[in-house]
């Protein structure tokens, strides 16, 4: 769909690739019909680009991580940055421990939803169904066990763990395998897990607060959680990314040219034609009324 390309798109073009590392095919159509637009995001996610200290490849994993998130799905952009992230010499277990690290995501329906019970039990007058209790034996040996594989505890997972100790151990099971089993840093595995709760499709603020505090305890700095921050707010693009293919569709279906002059609409050429119509029957309703006082 895309035209040949003229100087200032060529030279946008050339900046984005050797700012970001590549090129692909989905940005063709929006560098053609908005340049300003294109150069205003390649100025914006270039950034930590330029600036960050997180290596390439983990800036990678961090993308790989949003797209992929139950809360966003995005394929085109996941095979994108996975083909990125192997080319900057990425592992297939380093991009499998990502993929597992996110996958966990749907837990936070559980640490969303258990203060909310407690919190509507308690308005109810039932709040003893759910008072806080001393851990038994082997609630304390789950907690024990917890804090050993994933290195930090958190208030969150408190009812969690009295109400119901089978899901609990189940969860701390999955969500441990990346800790015992996989290969990257510690403090990368925190940024995975702040960029999917800081994302704008989760925005999980307990869990962000939670997995900053992990990173700094890992020696993170400042830049480097900045950094994710800048990586994780370019998500807004895939609006564009996913509009601008649907809007040439439609244009097409609606036989609508995407360049040149547009064409009068059918509604404007129906409503001159009723114009014309309503002239003409004009004098014929006058002259009915001079033959009628005849």
């Amino acid at each position: 769909m895309a035209r040949k390309l003229d100087a200032r798109r060529k030279k946008l073009k050339t900046e984005f690739t050797k700012a970001r590392g590549y090129w692909n095919a989905l940005w063709n159509d929006i560098l053609d019909l908005s340049p300003e637009f294109f150069e205003a995001y390649m100025k914006f996610s270039s950034v930590p680009w330029k600036n960050g200290p997180l290596e390439p490849k983990v800036k990678e994993f961090i993308y790989i991580a949003i797209d992929a998130a139950t809360t966003h799905l995005h394929d085109q952009g996941l095979r994108v940055h996975m083909g990125n992230a192997l080319r900057y010499g990425a592992t297939k277990e380093e991009i499998m421990e990502v993929l597992q690290l996110t996958s966990v995501l749907g837990i936070h329906t559980v640490t969303m939803g258990v203060p909310i019970l407690f919190k509507q039990l308690e308005d109810a007058g039932r709040g003893a169904e759910v008072a806080p209790k001393p851990l038994d034996a082997r609630r304390q040996e789950l907690k024990d066990q917890f804090v050993k594989n994933r290195g930090y505890w958190s208030s969150l997972w408190d009812g969690v763990l009295q109400n119901s100790p089978d899901f609990f151990e189940a969860y701390m099971d999955l969500s441990s395998v990346p800790w015992l089993h996989g290969v990257l840093e510690p403090k990368v595995r925190e940024f995975i897990y702040i960029a999917i709760d800081a994302s704008t499709t989760h925005l999980y603020e307990p869990g962000t607060h939670v997995h900053i505090q992990n990173a700094l305890k890992y020696g993170a700095t400042v830049d480097e959680i900045m950094e994710v921050f800048q990586l994780t707010a370019v998500l807004g693009i895939h609006t564009y990314t996913l509009g601008i293919p649907a809007l040439l569709d439609e244009m097409k279906k609606a036989k609508i040219p995407v360049y040149g002059p547009v064409k009068k609409s059918a509604t404007k050429k129906t409503k001159k034609k009723a114009k014309k119509k309503a002239v003409k029957k004009a004098p014929k309703k006058k002259a009915k009324k001079k033959s009628a006082r005849r």
